[in-house]
C-alpha cells in the first residue's frame, strides 16, 4: 500500500518540465510580446500617420512612417530571438519528456504491454510531449495576439461610442459560436486519437510481420481489417474536420458580416459628419482586430483542449490503475546461489477492458436514449470529470496450489501440453508476472523482497522468439554486459555455436542486423540471444522453448552449450521437443496446472505412460 501510494503523490505534471527554464522561458514570453505590442504601435503610429495625411501635414506624416520602420525592426529582432529560445528549449523539454515517459513504461508490468496496442505507447512515448510542446508556444503567441488586438480595439472604441456597441456585439457573438465549436471539437479529437491509435499498432504490426504475411498469403484478409480501421479513422477525423470547419465558418462569416455592417455605418456616421474620415480610414484598416479577437481566443481554446488531450494521454501512463507497473521490494543480494522453490502458489489469469471517456460517454448516451424510449424520467445530467474504468472480463485458473523446489546448480525441464502452465512457471519465477497468492522464493527468499537490481542480476531470460535490436552484434551482446572484454564476447559467441557464421560475415562481430534482427534468420536470432544471456553469467538462466526454431543441427550444439552450463548455474527449461532434455537433471511433468509427476528422463519414460506417448508421437 505504501508503494502505491507513493507512485500515486509522484505522478508528474506538464509544468514541473518548463520550471527548470523558467528564466528562459520568461525571455522568450517578453520577446514575443514585445513583438506583439511593436504590431500595436505599428498600428496606432500609422493611424496617426493618416490623420496627419488627412490634414496635409506631410512632414510630420513622414517622420511618423520611418519610426515605422524602426518598430518593424526592433519587432523582427524580438522575434528572432524568440524563435531561437523556443527551438533550444522546446528540444530539452521534448527529449526530458520522452525519457521520463521511457523509464515509466520499462516499469509498466507485461500485462500491461498484453493490454495494450503498440500504437498507444508509440503516441504517448513519441508524437505527443512534441504536439504539448508546440501547442504550449502556440499557446503564448496567441495570448500575446489577444492583447495586440484588444489594444487596437479598445483603441477603436474611443473614437466613437455607437460604433463601439457594433464591435462588442460583433464579438460576442462570434464567441457564442466559438464555444459550441470547441465543446464539439474535445469530445471528436479524443476519439480521432483513439481510432489513430488502432491504426497505427496494426501497421507497426504489418511492418514487422512481412514475411509471415506473405508467406502465409494473409495480404488480402489484412487489408481489409487495415481498411476497416482506417475507414473508422477517416470517419471520426472526417466528423472532428467537418464539424469544425462548419462552426469555424460560420462564425467566420457572422464576424465578417458584422464587421462590414460596422464599416457601413461608419460611412453613414462619415456622411452626417459625425466622425472623421481619418477615425474611418483607422476603423477600416484595422477591422480584422474584430475578428481577431473571436478568432484568437476560439484558438486559445483549441490549444488548451490540445494541451489537456495531449497531457492526459501521457501522464495516463503513471494510471497505476490501467498501467500497473512492477512492484520491488528493498532487498539487496549480492550473491545468489540459485535455489527455486515454489511454495502454495495460486495464479489466475485475468482479463480486462478498459473504458475509455468515450466509451462511457457513448454508453451513457445509449441508457438515455434507452430510458427516453421506454418514458423512464432520468436526472438532469452533471458535468463531471472522466476516468479510465478498468473491467474485469474474464478470467482463466492456471495453479490452484503449485508447489516443487529447484536445487540449485541444477538442470531441470518443465514438460507437458499446451496450456499446461509450463511458460506461466517461468514467468512467475521471473517475476514478468505476480503470484496471486502463495510464495515464490530464491534462495528462502520471497522474490517480492528482492530489489530490481538484485532480481534483473540473478536471472537471464531467454525467450522463444527473442528480440535482437537495429545494432550491430557486438552492440546486442554488451547490452547485457556493458564491459565485456573481447574475449568474453568471443567465448559468449563459441559457447551458443555462433562463431562460425560471424566470422563469414563482412563485418564480422560489428554486422549490423536490422530491426528485431531481420537480417538472421530464426535460428540464428535464438543463438544470438542465447550467448546475450550466457555473457550475463546469472546464476540462473532460463530457456523458454529456446530451441524451437533450431534445426537438428543446430538444436544438437545449443544443447551441448547448455549442458556445459551444469554446475555452474541453476538452469530451467521449457522444452517443446522432449528429446532435447535428455540428459536433465530432473524433469517436471505438468498437466492442468498440476506437477503429476517428477523425475529424471529415463524414469518418467519407464513409469509414466502419458510421458511416453509423449515422446513417442514426436519422434514417429
Amino acid at each position: 500500500m505504501k508503494t502505491e501510494k507513493k507512485l500515486k503523490n509522484t505522478k508528474p505534471n506538464i509544468w514541473q518540465y518548463f520550471k527548470e527554464h523558467t528564466a528562459i522561458i520568461c525571455l522568450y514570453v517578453f520577446l514575443i510580446l514585445f513583438g506583439g505590442l511593436c504590431m500595436t504601435a505599428i498600428a496606432i503610429i500609422s493611424a496617426e500617420a493618416i490623420e496627419l495625411l488627412t490634414i496635409k501635414a506631410f512632414d510630420k506624416a513622414i517622420i511618423f512612417m520611418l519610426i515605422c520602420i524602426g518598430v518593424i525592426v526592433f519587432q523582427r529582432s524580438c522575434w528572432f530571438g524568440a524563435s531561437w529560445i523556443y527551438n533550444v528549449i522546446s528540444i530539452k523539454i521534448i527529449a526530458k519528456l520522452n525519457s521520463d515517459l521511457s523509464k515509466q513504461a520499462f516499469k509498466l508490468n507485461s500485462r500491461t504491454y498484453t493490454n495494450h496496442d503498440t500504437g498507444t505507447f508509440i503516441s504517448r512515448l513519441i508524437s505527443d510531449p512534441e504536439r504539448i510542446v508546440d501547442s504550449l508556444a502556440e499557446l503564448v503567441d496567441n495570448i500575446i495576439d489577444i492583447i495586440t488586438h484588444l489594444v487596437l480595439v479598445i483603441y477603436i472604441l474611443t473614437l466613437d461610442p455607437c460604433l463601439a456597441t457594433l464591435i462588442v456585439f460583433t464579438i460576442i457573438v462570434g464567441l457564442i459560436i466559438e464555444k459550441i465549436r470547441i465543446t464539439k471539437r474535445r469530445k471528436n479529437k479524443t476519439f480521432t486519437h483513439k481510432t489513430h491509435d488502432k491504426t497505427q499498432s496494426l501497421t507497426t504490426e504489418i511492418i514487422k510481420s512481412e514475411k509471415d504475411i506473405k508467406s502465409l498469403g494473409l495480404e488480402n484478409e489484412l487489408s481489409k481489417v487495415n481498411n476497416a480501421n482506417f475507414k473508422e479513422y477517416t470517419k471520426s477525423r472526417k466528423k472532428l474536420i467537418l464539424t469544425n470547419d462548419a462552426l469555424g465558418s460560420l462564425r467566420n462569416l457572422l464576424s465578417v458580416s458584422l464587421s462590414w455592417i460596422t464599416l457601413i455605418v461608419g460611412i453613414i456616421f462619415l456622411q452626417k459628419e459625425l466622425i472623421t474620415l481619418a477615425t474611418f480610414m483607422i476603423i477600416y484598416s484595422n477591422r480584422e482586430s474584430m475578428r481577431g479577437i473571436v478568432w484568437v481566443l476560439g484558438n486559445i481554446f483549441n490549444v488548451f483542449t490540445d494541451i489537456k488531450v495531449y497531457t492526459k494521454r501521457i501522464f495516463s501512463l503513471f494510471d497505476e490503475n490501467e498501467y500497473v507497473t512492477e512492484k520491488f521490494g528493498k532487498k539487496k543480494v549480492d550473491k545468489v546461489k540459485g535455489k527455486i522453490e515454489f511454495k502454495n502458489v495460486k495464479f489466475t489469469f485475468k482479463d480486462y477492458e478498459y473504458i475509455d471517456e468515450f466509451k462511457q460517454r457513448e454508453q451513457e448516451k445509449k441508457a438515455r436514449k434507452e430510458a427516453r424510449k421506454n418514458k423512464i424520467k432520468l436526472p438532469k445530467e452533471k458535468k463531471k470529470e472522466y476516468k479510465t474504468i478498468k473491467k474485469l472480463t474474464g478470467k482463466s485458473k492456471v495453479f490452484e496450489n503449485l508447489s516443487f523446489k529447484i536445487t540449485p546448480n541444477t538442470t531441470v525441464a518443465f514438460v507437458g501440453k499446451s496450456g499446461s502452465g509450463k511458460s506461466t512457471i517461468l514467468n512467475l519465477m521471473s517475476k514478468m508476472m505476480e503470484v496471486d497468492s502463495g510464495e515464490v522464493l530464491i534462495d528462502g527468499i520471497n522474490i517480492k523482497d528482492f530489489n530490481k537490481e538484485s532480481l534483473r542480476n540473478t536471472i537471464s531470460l531467454v525467450n522463444q522468439f527473442p528480440y535482437i535490436f537495429d545494432m550491430s552484434i557486438k552492440d546486442n551482446l554488451l547490452l547485457a554486459k556493458g564491459n565485456a572484454t573481447d574475449d568474453e564476447l568471443k567465448d559468449a559467441l563459441e559457447k551458443a555455436y555462433l562463431s562460425e557464421f560471424i566470422n563469414s560475415l563482412p563485418n564480422k562481430i560489428d554486422t549490423k542486423v536490422g530491426e528485431s534482427g531481420i537480417k538472421l534468420s530464426g535460428g540464428q536470432k535464438q543463438r544470438l540471444a542465447i550467448a546475450r544471456a550466457l555473457l550475463r553469467e546469472s546464476p540462473i538462466i532460463i530457456f523458454d522453448e529456446s530451441t524451437s526454431s533450431l534445426d537438428n543441427f543446430a538444436q544438437g550444439e545449443i544443447k551441448k552449450s547448455i549442458d556445459g552450463l551444469k554446475g555452474k548455474s541453476t538452469i530451467v527449461i521449457v522444452a517443446h521437443r522432449l528429446s532435447t532434455i535428455k540428459n536433465v537433471d530432473k524433469i517436471f511433468f505438468l498437466e492442468n496446472g498440476e506437477i503429476i509427476d517428477e523425475g529424471s528422463f529415463d524414469e518418467l519414460f519407464e513409469n509414466n505412460e502419458k510421458f511416453k506417448t509423449m515422446f513417442l508421437a514426436e519422434n514417429l
